[in-house]
C-alpha cells in the first residue's frame, strides 16, 4: 500500500510541476512576442500610472538588468538549473514544493530561450523586459523574473515552516528524562534484587523463604 501512495504522491507533484512550468513559460513567452510585435524599444506605456508600466527593454545580462556583460555565464547557469530540476523531480512528493519547482523550472527556460534564441547570436541573447513598477522596485523585469522570485518567496515559507519534500513538517525531539522514565516504569531494570515475598500469615515458612 505504501509503495502505491508514494507512487501517487510523485505522479501528483510531477504533475504540478508540469503544469506550473508550461504554463509560466507560455505566458512568458507570448508576452514576450505582444511586446516585441507592438512596442518599440525603449518605449514606455503607461498601464496604471506609477503603479505599473510597460519598458520594452532587451537585457544581457541577469534578471533586473543585473551584471550586463556575463550573457554567455547565465546561460550556462540556467541550462545548468534546468537540468537539475528534471533529475530532481522524481524525489518530489509534497504539491507546495512542486509549485515552487514548476515556476522556477518555468521562469528559468523562458529567460534560457531568449539567450539561445534571441539576438545577437545563439546562447548570448537579450532577454525582453517590459514590466516596470517604480513604486515597488526600480527595475525592469518580465513574467519569467517574477516566476522565479515567487518561486524563492514560497522556498523561503516551506523551508521556515520545516515542511519537506514529502510534505510532512519535521518535528523536533524533545529533551527529557526518558532514562529514569523507563527505570520508574520497570522497577526490575534497575538491577536491585527484588526482595522475596513474606508468608502468609498462619502458613509455615520454607527452609528457602528462612535462609538469609
Amino acid at each position: 500500500m505504501a509503495p502505491r501512495v508514494r507512487t501517487k504522491g510523485r505522479s501528483s507533484a510531477l504533475i504540478v510541476l508540469g503544469l506550473a512550468a508550461l504554463g509560466v513559460y507560455a505566458f512568458d513567452q507570448t508576452a514576450k512576442f505582444l511586446v516585441v510585435s507592438s512596442l518599440t524599444e525603449g518605449s514606455t506605456v503607461r498601464v496604471l500610472g506609477d503603479v505599473l508600466q510597460w519598458h520594452y527593454v532587451r537585457n544581457p545580462g541577469a534578471a533586473f538588468s543585473l551584471a550586463t556583460g556575463m550573457t554567455w555565464i547565465f546561460t550556462i547557469i540556467a541550462a545548468a538549473v534546468v537540468v537539475f530540476i528534471v533529475i530532481f523531480a522524481g524525489r518530489i512528493r509534497s504539491l507546495a514544493w512542486a509549485l515552487v519547482f514548476g515556476l522556477l523550472l518555468g521562469g528559468v527556460l523562458g529567460n534560457l530561450t531568449d539567450r539561445l534564441f534571441r539576438e545577437p547570436s545563439f546562447g548570448l541573447g537579450h532577454v525582453v523586459d517590459f514590466i516596470t513598477t517604480p513604486w515597488l522596485i526600480p527595475a525592469i523585469y518580465n513574467v519569467a523574473d517574477a516566476s522565479i522570485v515567487t518561486s524563492m518567496v514560497i522556498f523561503m515559507i516551506l523551508t521556515i515552516r520545516g515542511i519537506g519534500l514529502d510534505g510532512r513538517r519535521a518535528v523536533r525531539e524533545s529533551a527529557g528524562p526518558s532514562d529514569s522514565t523507563a527505570d520508574d516504569a520497570d522497577p526490575a531494570g534497575s538491577g536491585s534484587t527484588p526482595a522475596a515475598p513474606l508468608p502468609a500469615e498462619g502458613t509455615p515458612a520454607t527452609p528457602t523463604q528462612l535462609a538469609p
